[in-house]
């Protein structure tokens, strides 16, 4: 039970990006049944910058404006610990000792008793995971310390940051830039969670521009319409490479039109983003590229010699599924006419690809 709760607690803290002591104020029926059947929220309270007229910071916190979006897994936690602690805190001490049974105490397992109780699981699940002849399931030790409680938002924003077409309720939730506006929702106060995500957004495109910069620089080319313009945002890399710590340095790195470059690894190439010459949208207001909606005619594109040996690679993958005699007909002539097309890209980046040397126009 002491390792099902903690379990419980790592899948909301991980999978919501609250606050550790956001999550630890959870009460039984935050998450009710949405009606109509839609999507989960979860209504909690909120902690960091609460302050009543005096200017006195609220201990208690206050009802948190916009609730926080649940996935299933989310969901099914919460469930989870509503059965464990019916009434009150979803962490009640009470509940989640050996001596269970006694009344609510209204006070929550502390951070670092949370802490310890992360450590015992990390420790179980491996444990598990080799007797169940699962190596590969195993948790690595951290070369950063203990996990603790308040890493679960950092890893949580450097996810979405370098997954833009991926855990879509969650970028909903947070008003994403890359993510949530390019999807036309709304955009929430960008504050706690919101500066990770540019923070991680910015090192990401920084990740980006750093590699771009030393593949030129060691003979890589490169070739389409926004070539030059990539050639140009890569020299500017090292001046950040390892200077982004605070939100206001990512703004400045976001807010920069030059450094708009976007790696597509599902497209096999990257965005140097120009809104006026975008194609992934036409009527839409946004501030950043629909990653999943690459038009290979779009004036954003460049690709660089690894991005067309990629798609080569993809291509033969597709003609080999596409010669298998189990497949039907009309689905192996679609994946033929895929590789043939992703051939052809290639063909194209050899025929026009250019080097750094070359003076840009």
């Amino acid at each position: 039970m002491r390792h099902l709760s903690t379990a419980c607690f790592i899948v909301v803290a991980y999978l919501t990006g609250m606050r550790p002591g956001e999550v630890m104020a959870l009460e039984n029926g935050c998450c009710p049944e949405p009606d109509p059947p839609g999507r989960h929220l979860i209504y909690g309270r909120v902690f960091k910058g609460v302050f009543d007229q005096d200017g006195n910071h609220l201990s208690a916190g206050q009802p948190r404006e916009v609730p926080w979006v649940a996935i299933t897994p989310v969901v099914t936690a919460i469930r989870v610990l509503e059965r464990i602690a019916p009434d009150g805190l979803l962490f009640d001490t009470a509940a989640h000792t050996i001596l269970r049974g006694r009344a609510a105490t209204g006070r929550t397992i502390g951070f670092e008793a949370m802490r310890h109780r992360i450590e015992d699981f990390t420790a179980f699940a491996s444990e598990l995971a080799l007797r169940l002849d699962r190596p590969q399931e195993t948790v690595w030790a951290d070369l950063h310390g203990a996990i603790g409680t308040a890493r679960f938002r950092r890893t949580l924003a450097w996810h979405i940051a370098r997954r833009p077409g991926g855990l879509v309720a969650l970028a909903v939730q947070y008003g994403h830039l890359r993510t949530t506006m390019s999807a036309g929702y709304a955009a929430r106060g960008r504050d706690g969670i919101h500066e990770l995500l540019d923070i991680e957004t910015a090192r990401a495109t920084v990740d980006t521009l750093t590699t771009l910069h030393d593949d030129l620089t060691h003979g890589v080319r490169i070739s389409g319409p926004a070539a030059r313009r990539a050639i140009h945002a890569a020299a500017q890399a090292p001046t950040f490479t390892g200077s982004i710590c605070t939100h206001r340095q990512a703004r400045d790195i976001l807010g920069n039109p030059a450094l708009t470059v976007y790696d597509n690894p599902r497209a096999f190439l990257m965005c140097v983003y120009n809104r006026d010459r975008a194609l992934c949208h036409r009527l839409d207001i946004t501030d950043a590229p629909r990653l999943g909606r690459c038009e290979p005619s779009c004036a954003n594109i460049a690709r660089t010699d690894q991005q067309a040996d990629q798609l080569r690679q993809h291509a033969q993958t597709l003609e080999k599924q596409a010669a298998s005699e189990a497949l039907p007909g009309p689905l192996a002539d679609r994946l033929a006419r895929c590789a043939e097309h992703l051939l052809g890209l290639a063909d194209r980046h050899e025929h026009d690809r250019i080097a750094l040397q070359e003076p840009p126009s």
